[in-house]
Parts: C-alpha cells; sequence; structure tokens
C-alpha cells in the first residue's frame, strides 16, 4: 500500500534498512541508543531494523560499552563475511582484479598484464572472467556468494535496456562494445550475480570518497593520471560522480595529435604516453621494450638521480612541461566547477608523486581565477595502486546498501536470441 508520497511500507522498510547499515557501516561499531540520533529514526524502529539484520545475518554484535549508571551497551557492527564483492580495473598495463569481504578488506587478487594485443576486446573479456574464476577458486568462495562483479573501464559508458553496459572507449579502439553482454555469454557468474561497469576514473573517484582523500568533502574533483587523462566530478547533486572526459579539452589548436585522433588535447601533453614521446623526440634515453610505468620510472630517475649524477635538463625540462599543462587543466576544472579539494591518483600521478605536486599546484593556481583557487586544495590521493579495483567493489556494494541489504534480483535476459547465441561463439574459452 502506497502512501500519500507514492512510497509504500516495503520501501519505507528498505530506507531505514539502507540507513542503519550506512551508519554502522562508515561509524560503526554503535550501539542502538547511538543509532538513533544517528539516523533520525526511533528507538523502535532502530530495535526492529537491527533485529531483522541481525537475522539475516548482516549485523553482528562487537563489544560494549558502559552507559551513564545503566546497563553495558552493546555495539554493533556490520559483518565482513555477510558479503564480498569483485573489482576489476581495466588499466593501461594490466587488467587487475580483486575479491573483497563487505568491508572491504582484499580476500584474493588475479593479474593479468596487457602486451601487444593490448585492448583486443576478446583478450579483456578472457582476462577479466579468468581473473573473476581464479580469485575465488583461491578465496574457495562460491560464485552464488557474490554481491556482483563491478569493473572500471576506460571510456564513456552508456547503460542500455537492449545491451546493458556498452563501452565507447575511442582511446583504445573500442567502438560501442557490449561489455557487459559479452561478459555475460559465458560467465562464470550466475545469472543471480550483476556485473556492474562504468568509467575508471570514476570508480577511482568513488573510492577516494568514501574511504581516501576526499572523506567529508561536498565537492571534488578526483584526477586519474595514467598513459591519458580523465576525472570524476562530485558535487551535492552528483554524489555518486560523475565522469568527465577532461583529457579531450583542447588546450592547443592544431597542437599534437591525441590518441583520440583529434589534434591539441590535454592528453596529448599530460599524459604520461606523451610526456615519454616527448622525452624519446628530445632525445631521452627511454628503455627499449619496456612498458610505460618502467620508462617514466626511468625518466623520474633521469630527472632527480640519486648520488652525485647530474640530473637530465631534457628529462627535468619535459617534466616541468607536463606539470604546466596539467597544472593548466586543472584550473579549467577549477574555473568550471570551483571544488573544495582536486586529488591526483592513477598509476603516474602516483610515481611522479611529491616531487611533482608542487609545480602542478603553483601553474594551477596561476592560471586559474583567484577566487576559486583560494579556496581549492590540490593533493594527492591516498588509497595507492588499488584504487580504481576498490572504487569499482563499491559499486556492488552501494547497490546493496540501496537495496536495504538485499541481495540482487537475477540478470536481465537480453531479448535478442540470435545476436546472444552469436556472442556465445565468438566468447574466448
Amino acid at each position: 500500500m502506497a502512501g500519500r508520497n507514492g512510497r509504500t511500507v516495503r520501501d519505507l522498510r528498505r530506507a531505514n534498512r539502507t540507513a542503519v547499515l550506512q551508519r554502522l557501516y562508515f561509524d560503526g561499531p554503535l550501539s542502538r541508543f547511538e543509532l538513533g540520533p544517528a539516523t533520525g529514526l526511533s528507538s523502535g524502529s532502530v530495535s526492529n531494523v537491527v533485529a531483522d539484520l541481525v537475522a539475516d545475518g548482516l549485523v553482528e554484535e562487537a563489544g560494549s560499552v558502559d552507559s551513564d549508571g545503566g546497563r553495558p551497551r552493546t555495539l554493533l557492527r556490520v559483518a565482513p563475511a555477510s558479503g564480498h564483492m569483485i573489482g576489476v580495473d581495466v588499466g593501461e598495463t594490466r587488467v587487475r582484479v580483486e575479491l573483497f569481504d563487505l568491508t572491504l578488506t582484499e580476500l584474493a587478487r588475479a593479474e593479468r598484464p596487457l602486451a601487444q594485443q593490448r585492448y583486443d576486446v576478446d583478450v579483456i573479456v578472457g582476462h577479466i572472467r579468468d581473473g573473476i574464476a581464479e580469485v575465488l577458486a583461491a578465496a574457495g568462495l562460491p560464485a552464488e556468494r557474490l554481491l556482483g562483479a563491478g569493473i572500471g573501464v576506460p571510456g564513456i559508458v552508456e547503460h542500455t535496456a537492449e545491451r546493458g553496459a556498452v563501452v565507447h572507449g575511442q582511446t583504445i579502439g573500442w567502438d560501442a562494445v557490449p561489455l557487459e553482454a559479452l561478459l555475460r555469454a559465458g560467465s562464470p557468474l550466475p545469472d543471480t550475480v550483476p556485473y556492474l561497469i562504468d568509467n575508471g576514473a570514476k570508480t577511482l573517484g568513488q573510492a577516494e570518497m568514501w574511504f581516501g582523500a576526499g572523506r567529508g568533502a561536498r565537492n571534488a574533483v578526483v584526477v586519474l593520471f595514467g598513459s591519458g587523462v580523465g576525472a570524476s566530478l562530485v558535487t551535492p547533486e552528483v554524489e555518486q560522480g560523475r565522469a568527465v572526459e577532461w583529457g579531450h579539452l583542447t588546450v592547443r589548436v592544431r597542437g599534437r595529435r591525441c590518441r583520440c585522433g583529434a589534434l591539441g588535447c590535454l592528453e596529448a601533453y599530460a599524459g604520461a604516453e606523451s610526456l615519454l614521446a616527448r622525452w624519446r623526440e628530445e632525445g631521452g634515453r627511454v628503455p627499449e621494450g619496456t612498458d610505460e610505468e618502467t620508462a617514466l620510472t626511468a625518466l623520474l630517475a633521469a630527472a632527480h638521480p640519486s648520488g652525485d649524477e647530474s640530473a637530465d635538463p631534457v628529462a627535468l625540462a619535459v617534466l616541468e612541461e607536463t606539470a604546466e599543462y596539467l597544472g593548466a587543466g586543472l584550473s579549467d576544472l577549477i574555473n568550471l566547477f570551483q571544488p573544495e579539494r582536486i586529488l591526483i591518483g592513477g598509476w603516474a600521478g602516483l610515481q611522479l608523486g611529491t616531487r611533482f605536486l608542487p609545480a602542478v599546484r603553483r601553474h594551477a593556481v596561476s592560471y586559474a581565477l583567484r577566487h576559486p583557487a583560494r579556496k581549492v586544495t590540490v593533493d594527492l590521493g591516498r588509497l595507492g595502486p588499488d584504487a580504481v579495483t576498490v572504487g569499482a567493489a563499491i559499486l556492488p556494494l552501494a547497490d546493496f546498501f540501496a537495496r536495504g541489504g538485499r541481495r540482487p534480483e537475477p540478470a536481465p535476459e537480453y531479448p535478442v536470441p540470435a545476436w546472444r547465441t552469436a556472442l556465445e561463439e565468438r566468447a574466448p574459452h
């Protein structure tokens, strides 16, 4: 039965369960007495919801604390083993798959390097499937116990009714790739376990906002600085974050050609791929046959050698130019969105780290309008190289919370039998 605002009793119960679960998850352990003011629920509602969650195995006791002259109060927490999620990072040098319990403690991981085939769709799909099977086997966990598998990918992710999540990754050669359907065809997961797919910069932003340097901020931009650059915008209106194709802002008319095919994109100047290309063009000694992470390590060593060696002036100049372009790109974000925090993550951002950050800050402030520039801080993310996989695992976790701790419905069968058969025939074995 629906009330005047259209909400049913079932909706109300779900909302109450969500409120209690989230408070225990982020602020617990808490007593029933503390949950009342924390959630805005009456003591009777808290008792009923907690009883339901304990019966479902989602909440457990976690000791007790003394009260003011009364009986000790029992503390409650979310039970870590009551749910499991998988996070997948389809990165620029590897596909990383991690299995987590409900409190996002890592239980197992698998990695598949990306070499010559790079972003061949069938190869990526095979790596994801194999990695999921590997981490489940390593932990001895039945696939049915999963709440879902979250996947962070490069590019724009379109969620469609007919084909599920479709990825438009122009820089990696993906043109409307129906990734969700490809994974579901021959999947190691049952239909009751969903695949939740989103942009990797957005999953990075989600992780930093929930557990990292973004906690407590209302307006923030989280930057993924890797082979290319991307960003996630978080505002009160878009609390879950929104991926923005920041790397493809034009910073120089008729400039360098970007991986997307256009001229003068920020990514063509500020990404690690372009940074290494410019070092090579200026005569830098880029190690042959190495991946980008190893090559960037060599550039940093040349620019900031240890011992009595002199710095490579070309490497220093390329790093300074990259810092200026990145800072100028950040100034656009500052002027457009006026965030209170900008956080830089991604494998290249982590490698360049604190040595690179002061120059980026200096250029960002110098190019931005004074008023919003005075209010923003620019820092590194705190979650390290696993931030994208943690953020990807948050996708099924957030869905689980939104359902009030209920497991998801069975995944949909896409209504084109011949097309589905073609996908299954194409799927790697």
